[in-house]
């Protein structure tokens, strides 16, 4: 190419061994050199003075023998790495790992090929966020794939693959945990008549979700050697939150598991899996509930139902019953009492009851009301207490 007239032709820069740009035209440029072992290296520089510089640097390094940090030598770790250890450890530390499982498959689609060190808090909060505007969901959703991402990451920390956690800066997602849905008695009775119609076989599994509380993960792990007859009590060796706990069985759960026990031999998963007498799926076998619930709450006309309400219903009918947040908490096997309180509204009458014993206070020990002061309104012992708060307070 001619230069025009009057200006000077620009000069290409001059080529330098162990410099390169990649992409080419990209402004992008690498270093490529051996280390006083003799092993070689690639480094991303940046601009080409800054890679001039790092060369510079790194042959410098090598005449005095200084010996390159461990992470320069170390394959870069893909994020598809971090997320298969984690499904590992997830299979054998969480009741939950079969929901981790499912995650993992679109996370290794978003993440998979990205160098773990290199993914950015930003960039993950945009994935994310996008596959959650995409697919619709809930808050409480991201928070799940972000928490199995995080947990990913804590793993490697911990064996020295990476040194940071993204998806620790990402903000979590608002989950509103206060909304209660449990079966009404009329909702109750459509949904079994859909069960008895079309699921018959499922029926038990439903009496004993429902009176019982237990998770649905308790509930279809459960072993027959975990259940007393005698004692009428099931023992859940690990809980969600990783400790023991016992669930005491009324007679509807008793019978339940009577039933259940008629469909087997007795021996290993409690919840053998029964057979849909209903559509295309009759004749085949029912494992969970994911393959035949949801089509039963539709037929019976209720919205928003799942299969985890049923845990809902328990302990709402609990409360309703009068039985003390206390014992219900200890009941659904809850770790902190702020889960057990989103059920405190369901008893209005024991909560009146409570403030209607103030109703006779200050009166006297005769059992006949005082004479109220027709100037406060407050019987006398009460307007001296007050009278004396107030002397006190001045």
């Amino acid at each position: 190419m001619i230069a025009p007239a009057g200006t000077k032709a620009r000069r290409a820069p001059a080529k330098v061994r162990g410099l390169f740009e990649r992409p080419a035209g990209s402004g992008i440029w690498w270093v490529r050199y051996r280390d006083a072992a003799g092993r070689l290296h690639r480094e991303k520089a940046g601009t080409r003075g800054m890679a001039l510089a790092l060369l510079d640097k790194r042959r410098d390094e090598r005449r005095r023998g200084v010996k390159l940090p461990e992470t320069l030598r170390r394959k870069a770790v893909t994020v598809a790495e971090l997320i298969e250890a984690a499904i590992a450890y997830s299979k054998q530390h969480h009741r939950s790992h079969g929901g981790d499982n499912h995650r993992s498959k679109l996370l290794l689609a978003l993440f998979g090929s990205t160098a773990a060190d290199a993914l950015t808090p930003a960039e993950l909060e945009r994935r994310l966020s996008a596959a959650a505007t995409e697919r619709e969901w809930r808050p409480a959703t991201f928070n799940r794939y972000k928490a199995f991402l995080s947990l990913a990451y804590r793993l490697a920390i911990a064996n020295g693959a990476v040194k940071s956690n993204p998806a620790r800066l990402v903000i979590q997602r608002h989950e509103n945990n206060a909304r209660v849905r449990w079966l009404a008695a009329e909702e109750e009775a459509r949904l079994r008549a859909v069960i008895a119609r079309d699921y018959p076989a499922e029926l038990a599994a439903f009496d004993l979700s429902l009176h019982t509380g237990m998770r649905r993960s308790e509930q279809y792990g459960l072993t027959w050697d975990c259940v007393d007859f005698e004692r009428r009590q099931l023992t859940i060796r690990r809980s969600k939150h990783g400790g023991i706990r016992y669930i005491e069985l009324d007679d509807t759960a008793i019978a339940a598991l009577l039933a259940l026990r008629d469909r087997g031999d007795g021996v290993g998963p409690v919840m053998v899996a029964g057979v849909s007498g209903h559509g295309k799926l009759a004749g085949a076998p029912l494992k969970t509930p994911r393959e035949w619930f949801a089509a039963a709450c539709r037929r019976a006309g209720l919205a928003d139902y799942t299969w985890h309400c049923n845990r809902h219903t328990f302990a709402s009918r609990l409360v309703m019953a009068g039985v003390g947040l206390a014992d219900v908490k200890e009941l659904m096997g809850h770790k902190t009492f702020a889960m057990t309180l989103r059920y405190a509204h369901l008893a209005p009458q024991h909560k009146l009851a409570a403030v209607r014993k103030l109703d006779g206070w200050g009166c006297s020990a005769s059992g006949q009301s005082s004479t109220r002061s027709s100037t406060t309104g407050l019987d006398p012992s009460s307007e001296a207490a007050a009278n004396g708060a107030q002397t006190i307070v001045q």
